[in-house]
C-alpha cells in the first residue's frame, strides 16, 4: 500500500437539512443522499508524487441512506494535473491504498453501484472555512456556492460546528449552507440545504490528528 496525505479546504452541500442527520447515524432527510463537494489540496502527496494545490470535486448520489448502498459517483480532478498526479487523486478519491473503514472515501467507495467515468476540468473554488463562504464553478458541469446560517428573526449569521472525536472524514466542520446545480451525468439541484466547511487532513490510516 502507498503512504498518502492530503490538507485540503472542504465545501460539501448536500440536500439534507442543515445539521445532515447522517453526521449522527440517522437517516437522510428526505429518505436519499446527494451531494457536491470539493476539496482544495493545500498539501499533499501519494507516494513520490505531490499533490499541492489541486483541487478535485465529486457529484455523489445515492437512492437511501448512504450504508445502503446503490450509490453513483463522478470525480472531476483538477485539469492542471499531470497524469500521474490524476491517477494518485483518483486512487485515494476511490479508497484505494487505504485502510478498511479509515476514511470517508474508502467507506463510500464499498456503497457504490456505478462509478462514472472522470472529468479532467476546470475547477475553479475559493472557500473560507471559518467565514463559512464557498464558491465553487465547472464550466457546464457544477455551479455551488455557501453562505452562513442566519437568524430568520434578526438575519445575523448563526455559528455552529459538528465535532466528531472518532470520524473518518473531519474532526470539526463548520455548519452553513449551500445551493448547487449539476449539469452533468448525474444531475441535482440543491437549494438552502446542509452546507459544511471544514479542514480536512487525511491519509492512508485516516484522520491525522
Amino acid at each position: 500500500m502507498i503512504n498518502w496525505m492530503i490538507k485540503a479546504r472542504d465545501f460539501t452541500n448536500c440536500n439534507c437539512a442543515y445539521g445532515c442527520p447522517c453526521q449522527f447515524n440517522a437517516r437522510p432527510t428526505h429518505g436519499s443522499c446527494k451531494a457536491i463537494l470539493c476539496y482544495g489540496i493545500d498539501e499533499g502527496y501519494h507516494g513520490d508524487t505531490r499533490l499541492d494545490r489541486l483541487n478535485v470535486a465529486a457529484v455523489l448520489a445515492w437512492p437511501g441512506a448512504i450504508h445502503e448502498g446503490n450509490g453513483e459517483a463522478q470525480f472531476i480532478v483538477d485539469q492542471r494535473a499531470t497524469p500521474v498526479q490524476r491517477d494518485a487523486l483518483l486512487r485515494i478519491f476511490s479508497g484505494k491504498d487505504t485502510e478498511p473503514g479509515a476514511t470517508v472515501w474508502q467507506v463510500f467507495s464499498t456503497t457504490f453501484t456505478r462509478v462514472h467515468d472522470p472529468i479532467f476540468a476546470q475547477i475553479e473554488f475559493d472557500v473560507d472555512i471559518e467565514h463559512r463562504t464557498a464558491r465553487l464553478t465547472i464550466p457546464n458541469l457544477i455551479e455551488s456556492r455557501g453562505e452562513p446560517i442566519r437568524n430568520p428573526v434578526t438575519g445575523a449569521e448563526h455559528q455552529a460546528r459538528i465535532e466528531l472525536p472518532r470520524g473518518f472524514e473531519y474532526s470539526i466542520a463548520e455548519m452553513g449552507r449551500g445551493w448547487s446545480k449539476s449539469m452533468g451525468t448525474i444531475r441535482m439541484d440543491l437549494a438552502d440545504s446542509y452546507g459544511q466547511f471544514a479542514h480536512i487532513h487525511l491519509c492512508q490510516s485516516g484522520i491525522v490528528h
